[in-house]
């Protein structure tokens, strides 16, 4: 089962939404993570360390992320996959809605192994 780590500019309530629905699923916000070592450093950084826990990324970070993932696919680094979110298809205000995505996209991936796997989030209206 896919375990989510939710980038700085998520809202620490979008975890806390995903555990009250679903207390299995492994979710952390990075405020939380790792007692908030992590913030404000690079997205290297914090790739490395998800990597290593075995963690998925959920970032609307499509200006540096992609880059970076391109370059590791490059150096056959692995990641623990990357969930994009884009604010027009759910807004970073929309936290119900994030939480529904979350969880929907929870449910439909199962055991899949999510290591080197990029998946753009969609609204669950």
């Amino acid at each position: 089962m896919v375990k989510l780590l939710l980038d700085e500019h998520i809202s620490p309530e979008v975890a806390n939404g995903v555990q009250r629905r679903n207390r299995s699923l492994v979710i952390h916000s990075m405020v939380q993570w790792e007692n908030g070592n992590f913030l404000g450093k690079e997205d290297s950084v914090c790739l490395l360390e998800a990597a290593r826990q075995r963690l998925s990324l959920v970032t609307y970070d499509r200006r540096t992320i992609p880059p970076l993932l391109k370059l590791w696919a490059e150096e056959e680094r692995s990641h623990g996959g990357v969930i994009f979110v884009d604010e027009k298809t759910i807004s970073p205000a929309d936290i119900g809605g994030l939480v529904r995505a979350l969880i929907s996209l929870v449910e439909e991936a199962g055991e899949i192994d999510w290591t080197n796997q990029v998946y753009f989030l969609r609204s669950q209206r």
